[in-house]
């Protein structure tokens, strides 16, 4: 691969301007840089409920899902790439059905909250949702894969029964929305 980045800054951007992965240079402020700007953090929150003692079986499963929002952002940002797949979705799907399985059904919202893992788990749940909003937005003015929106919403999906999970296996559990608590008249 070689010195990929063996200068940090090039002085180019100082315009307002970024390249894309084709060579392009579009606004800093585009739907597209936006969008994998938001899942460039997205990762970056990944990154925080690593930092958190966390089961094996779920520090492995996110770092690979940290190497498919790589790949995610790497076909937002080269525009016509296609980098994520129906079988990225179906795994996610399947890491879904087999995390929820072991859950009581909800009755009632939950809290954000649960100890430090699930709660950055969370915050990044939040992010995976803006960063398919912004997707979408991108996707009524240039082309978009429908894959990448689906991954987005899966991931989403993902994140909240793995704050679930990760609420239980803490022994902090889940806080329940008191809707009932404000009188109604």
């Amino acid at each position: 691969m070689g010195n990929r980045l063996s200068k940090i800054y090039t002085r180019t951007g100082d315009d307002g301007s970024t390249g894309l992965g084709d060579g392009t240079r579009v606004s800093k402020d585009s739907a597209r840089v936006s969008a994998y700007g938001t899942v460039d953090e997205l990762n970056s929150t990944l990154g925080v409920v690593l930092a958190c003692e966390l089961p094996e079986a779920i520090a492995t499963m996110l770092t690979e899902i940290q190497h498919e929002l790589f790949d995610l952002g790497g076909e937002l940002c080269i525009p016509g790439s296609d980098l994520i797949h129906d079988a990225d979705i179906t795994r996610l799907e399947t890491r879904l059905d087999g995390l929820n399985a072991g859950l009581p059904a909800l009755q009632e919202f939950i809290l954000p909250g649960g100890g430090m893992a699930a709660a950055q788990c969370h915050v990044a749940r939040t992010v995976a949702r803006r960063a398919e909003r912004e997707v979408v937005t991108l996707s009524h003015h240039d082309a978009v894969r429908p894959q990448a929106i689906r991954y987005l919403n899966r991931l989403s999906d993902l994140l909240f029964v793995i704050a679930r999970v990760l609420a239980r296996s803490a022994g902090h559990g889940e806080t329940l929305w008191k809707h009932e608590r404000r009188k109604r008249g």
